[in-house]
């Protein structure tokens, strides 16, 4: 039997997040892009680069994927596992590798690219023994590091994804609000959990009935598992007087939206309330500070400068926020736009990015856990838009 080392499995009608023209234009943008570096051909491995030039995410499970881009084609390369599914939610072409033979997929991708090429690629994903691959059986004249431009490519958001980060912000409320109401003495960490993802899923597929669904998910802490922002979900049981902290994430087609916020069950106490209280203040005024022109490292030096005030920087966890798009726990992170001391990044309009100040106070002082708020914004011509609407502070979430 002549079984082949990959092959084309086109059937169904093609779904993907935005039309035809988005793709293409990003596309353009990239094309640009390896014209100026020179590179005749990109091999994309990341799950967030595949899917913000094809709209296809992929499903790993260990096999390798990729996006192959030259001036002419855009071509997906995917596991014989997945069947066409690739092809229907993916612009361009696609290829099916077959796994009868060690590195089909690589011989796959070469199909593409040809041999001894200007190779572009990630270097920031693409492991050590794969890029051995790429260099062994693609036969470069040349690699370069796409990943920088990529990532400064994707920080500037099209309308149209502005117009979906929109609606995941939204559904994000919705969830806020389930969990909210969700929440009793005695009821579990989890418990309260999937009442907010539930809520989010359903509302997505509400808003998005060709979708695919994956990915949404809550971290809801209380107590001293509050004292991280990314502290899994636990079977902890509720109790009166206890630091709740909400944090919900819809993720619809890749793209990742946010809601977080501080809670108290039954009521807060007086030196909670003050660190709650600055808290929130340094969240207003950081979102005061995000307006084009001002560096990262601007918006983050005042806000340090505002904390250090009330003798509350020490207790500061992270930066002060970061941008949003094709983004997830799983994958992706434009690290050029992120609020902190480090990044020199001038804001500009159509970026989005958050701002989500937290203060952690040890257990043994007044005051102990993690408070934190975490709002969406959108760089306009003169200032930023608010795309967040569930409320924060101790006037409606003490709950």
């Amino acid at each position: 039997m002549d079984r082949p080392e990959f092959y084309r499995f086109h059937q169904g009608a093609r779904v993907l997040p935005f039309d035809a023209a988005e793709y293409d234009t990003r596309l353009r943008g990239l094309r640009s892009r390896m014209a100026e570096a020179g590179v005749e051909a990109c091999v994309f491995t990341s799950m967030h680069n595949v899917a913000y030039y094809s709209g296809f995410l992929y499903c790993a499970f260990g096999r390798p994927y990729a996006l192959v881009v030259t001036p002419s084609d855009s071509v997906t390369i995917s596991a014989g596992i997945d069947a066409a599914q690739p092809w229907r939610r993916s612009h361009g072409d696609a290829i099916t590798y077959t796994d009868w033979a060690r590195n089909n997929y690589w011989r796959a991708i070469r199909s593409v690219t040809g041999t001894g090429r200007r190779i572009g690629y990630e270097g920031d994903h693409i492991t050590l023994a794969q890029k051995a691959l790429l260099d062994d059986v693609l036969s470069p004249a040349q690699t370069l590091d796409i990943a920088p431009a990529t990532m400064r490519q994707r920080m500037h958001k099209s309308p149209a994804e502005i117009a979906l980060i929109r609606q995941g912000a939204a559904v994000a409320d919705v969830g806020g609000y389930a969990i909210r109401d969700a929440i009793r003495p005695g009821t579990r960490e989890i418990d309260v959990a999937m009442a907010g993802r539930d809520a989010m899923e359903l509302e997505i597929a509400r808003r998005f009935p060709d979708a695919e669904y994956r990915d949404t998910w809550v971290w809801f802490q209380s107590g001293i598992n509050t004292d991280g922002a990314h502290n899994p979900v636990t079977a902890r049981a509720l109790r009166h007087g206890d630091i709740l902290s909400l944090n919900t994430f819809p993720m619809i087609s890749g793209y990742y939206t946010a809601l977080e916020r501080t809670l108290f069950l039954g009521e807060v106490d007086d030196a909670s309330r003050a660190i709650w209280e600055a808290n929130v203040a340094a969240h207003e005024y950081g979102m005061r500070l995000l307006r084009p022109g001002v560096t990262c490292a601007e918006v983050t030096h005042q806000i340090n400068a505002f904390l250090a005030e009330r003798d509350l920087l020490r207790y500061r966890t992270f930066g002060y926020g970061h941008s949003f798009g094709i983004l997830s726990h799983h994958y992706g992170r434009e690290a050029g736009l992120e609020l902190r001391e480090d990044i020199d990044t001038v804001l500009e309009p159509g970026m989005v990015i958050s701002m989500e100040p937290m203060l952690t106070i040890p257990e043994d002082q007044p005051g102990a856990g993690g408070y934190r708020e975490h709002d969406i914004l959108i760089l306009t011509e003169d200032g930023a838009e608010n795309i967040t609407g569930y409320p924060y502070g101790p006037a409606f979430n003490v709950v």
